[in-house]
């Protein structure tokens, strides 16, 4: 699944193509995704200009004077930049496109992405509403993270995925952020000290922006706006490496599963 890292590297793609374009028009080939794309998405977008576009948690969000249009990628999908008159494939559901020639192009072979419209504040929209800090703005931080965890006797690892907690920390970031900072995934959450909360959020926000500047991971059906894939995963400390020896200490890491997921450390260098 396309985690923030990934999302993000999309949005940076993809937002000096769209910035300041215009609709020339919305191609909805299977409306079928998450939830049902709106019939009326041309009519609403044609002609329209595209004001700006952000990031909230793994949403997209293109911004018009008149409401915003919401875009996830779900497990499998992308974002492309594409000329038009690129011939559709069969998982290509969506196109948006634009005045100058080009088009955005949404993959999704499962189809459990979103494209959705909202008008109004998107911070009350239901799927981002309840919605928990971005982990790399300053809402997000060691001391944060610390009082907020003072009544979760969850696995840390768990609470850090929570995205009530905190948005966009996926499996793979937490494995790599709780190494950094020297904490077992299974630890209490509320078990962390102030000094410990500091340094695993810390760490958090630096697995992220070291994963953003080298493009994300390399993950299953996904590639980037300009199809190339990220290069994260070789800097993995822990992640995917049962039974590999760890690159500071040399012991063995282990392998456990917490909430359908697997964890991944170091039983030295974690405590």
């Amino acid at each position: 699944m396309p985690e923030l890292p990934e999302v993000e590297t999309t949005l940076r793609g993809i937002a000096p193509h769209l910035n300041q374009r215009r609709v020339a028009d919305v191609v909805i080939r299977n409306p079928k995704l998450r939830w049902p794309v709106s019939e009326d998405l041309p009519k609403l977008l044609r002609g329209h200009v595209i004001l700006g576009l952000r990031r909230r948690a793994k949403y997209l969000l293109i911004e018009f004077e008149h409401g915003t249009l919401i875009l996830h990628l779900g497990m499998s999908g992308s974002l492309r930049i594409l000329p038009l008159g690129m011939p559709a494939g069969k998982h290509d559901h969506f196109d948006l496109v634009l005045d100058d020639g080009q088009l955005l192009r949404l993959r999704d072979p499962r189809r459990f992405g979103a494209v959705l419209w909202h008008t109004g504040d998107t911070a009350r929209h239901p799927l981002l509403a309840a919605l928990g800090p971005e982990p790399l703005e300053p809402d997000f931080s060691g001391e944060y993270l610390h009082i907020a965890t003072r009544s979760r006797g969850a696995a840390i690892k768990m609470a850090i995925m929570d995205n009530h907690l905190v948005v966009g920390v996926g499996n793979i970031y937490a494995n790599e952020s709780l190494f950094r900072a020297g904490i077992r995934p299974q630890l209490a959450a509320d078990k962390l000290s102030l000094p410990r909360c500091r340094r695993l959020a810390q760490n958090i926000k630096e697995v992220l922006l070291e994963a953003i500047t080298q493009g994300g991971s390399t993950l299953r059906d996904f590639v980037h706006s300009d199809g190339s894939s990220g290069y994260f995963q070789q800097s993995y400390f822990v992640y995917g490496r049962t039974g590999d020896p760890c690159r500071v200490c040399g012991t063995a890491i282990k392998q456990i599963r917490q909430g359908q997921r697997s964890s991944f450390y170091c039983p030295v260098c974690q405590r």
